[in-house]
């Protein structure tokens, strides 16, 4: 296929800003740009499930390959997609519109402004999981911190400021390193191809430093125990649209980051630091599901319950099991959609009340049942009730982490019984029980573009948990080729041992 179809899903949603950007600022000018940026959002959103349509399921290696020397041919604008990295793109793609429509409602100043800061994200996001180049990658998982360090600043609450500059903070410090290591990679491989990478392979002596400075990145992102802390402040801080964004596609970029780079490049050092991942990712369950049960603000729990799920994640990828690995993905595509719910859920209350605190709430039922079933759903999906995606991605990375080692695997199950405690106890105060507060009964059910995407994500959800095969059989071979490599690349390293 000659036309550049990556390069297109990627910079499609930048033309949209700059296009906006020209508007002038009026009320009737918001309004176009509202409309600008959701065809903009749903054109891509077209064109990545067209590219859905066109990809080889049985192919191993990457396709759509798009390659350009760049800066005297040092570095190269190579671009490229797998089963592993299309799921995320197309998922990156659904979420756009969906914090569009939701926009509407909660954001009233700068509208312009905060689309434009939208469909630029969206632009990075999409670039970090399309990226065959360090370098490029790099560029795109940086820049992303731009506009997001602006939504949560520009347009979150009271303590927006504080919290933009400790997530803008933590994250760049935690990317200083990966930017040494990418670095040091060139001068060790004299390329920063990641395909000619993976073919010439890192000496492994060098491998263990090199792991743990994109560990340093990737951790931060996704959040692990303990450097999550910016993450719950972020949350509550941020409007509806950013806490969506920020939960279901941010959060993902450690996880793939982990997949394409850390098992990809330093399977050596994977392997000698598990128990550092299994030890990390236990607590993170705990610890933060226990967090979880004693927040006041919906949006604190539902971002501790986030460091919760991520725990999953890299359990399940640092198992080296086709399950393990299996689960992890499906597991950051569930948990896009069903936090980008629980979110949206939220929003929908506050921006009725103005309120995020649990014990505001309570009866919702008897005046907005509408609401109050969809918010059931999103509650019973995030404790992985069987039949909806929660399920099926922790089954299957809790199968993984029994093979390897059963202790972790007894103990990651003590989350699954936390999330059902926290989840059932939040629907309980909100959702069901006294009304305490007279505000309630002046509430006013979900409108027909709050139920129209919050609908869309109750079908994926569901749809999705009785019949996972698309998901599951897009990654297939991709993790199978990423199993193999990992096995070959650990062998050879053996014997060039001895």
């Amino acid at each position: 296929m000659n036309f550049p179809i990556l390069s297109s899903i990627i910079f499609l949603p930048l033309l949209g800003a700059i296009f906006i950007f020209l508007f002038k600022d009026d009320k009737e000018n918001n309004k176009s740009a509202v409309y600008v940026s959701l065809f903009t959002s749903l054109a891509n959103l077209i064109l990545c499930l067209f590219l859905w349509s066109l990809f080889d399921r049985d192919f191993s290696g990457f396709q759509f390959v798009e390659e350009k020397n760049w800066i005297s041919g040092l570095i190269k604008f190579k671009l490229g997609i797998d089963g592993i990295s299309i799921l995320f793109i197309i998922l990156t793609a659904l979420i756009a519109p969906i914090c569009i429509i939701s926009c509407i409602n909660s954001v009233k100043e700068r509208v312009k402004e905060f689309l434009i800061a939208i469909l630029i994200l969206e632009t990075f996001m999409i670039g970090v999981f399309s990226s065959l180049d360090l370098v490029i990658f790099y560029l795109f998982f940086e820049a992303g911190l731009i506009p997001m360090f602006l939504i949560i600043g520009v347009w979150g609450g009271p303590r927006r400021v504080y919290s933009a500059f400790k997530f803008f903070l933590y994250t760049l410090l935690g990317s200083v390193l990966m930017l040494v290591a990418i670095i040091t990679i060139y001068w060790l491989t004299g390329t920063t191809d990641l395909v000619e990478i993976y073919k010439i392979r890192i000496p492994k002596e060098y491998q263990h430093i090199l792991w743990l400075a994109f560990f340093s990145s990737f951790a931060v992102k996704m959040p692990m125990w303990p450097v999550h802390t910016w993450l719950p402040d972020a949350h509550v801080e941020a409007p509806t649209a950013g806490s969506v964004i920020l939960a279901a596609i941010l959060l993902k970029m450690g996880g793939y980051g982990f997949l394409r780079f850390s098992i990809g490049m330093f399977p050596v050092a994977s392997e000698y630091f598990v128990p550092l991942i299994y030890f990390l990712s236990v607590v993170a369950i705990i610890y933060t599901s226990l967090v979880a049960l004693m927040q006041e603000d919906m949006k604190k729990l539902i971002a501790y319950s986030s460091v919760a799920h991520m725990g999953y994640v890299t359990l399940g990828i640092f198992t080296f099991t086709k399950q393990g690995l299996d689960g992890s993905i499906y597991q950051m595509i569930s948990h896009g959609l069903i936090s980008a719910a629980l979110f949206l859920s939220v929003g929908v209350l506050y921006d009725r009340t103005h309120s995020r605190l649990i014990n505001f709430y309570g009866g919702v039922v008897n005046y907005i049942p509408k609401y109050s079933l969809i918010f059931i759903i999103f509650a019973l999906a995030a404790l992985g009730l069987p039949g909806t995606t929660g399920f099926l991605g922790e089954f299957l990375i809790l199968i993984g982490v029994f093979k390897k080692n059963y202790l972790i695997g007894l103990l990651a199950t003590i989350g699954v019984v936390l999330a059902a405690a926290y989840m059932l106890w939040l629907s309980k105060r909100v959702i069901f029980g006294d009304v305490k507060n007279q505000e309630i009964k002046a509430l006013k059910d979900i409108n027909f573009l709050e139920g129209t995407i919050l609908s869309v994500l109750v079908i994926f959800i569901i749809v999705f948990g009785f019949y996972p095969d698309p998901l599951l059989d897009t990654m297939n071979v991709s993790v199978n080729d990423l199993l193999d490599n990992y096995q070959k690349d650990l062998i050879h390293h053996l014997k060039a041992g001895k």
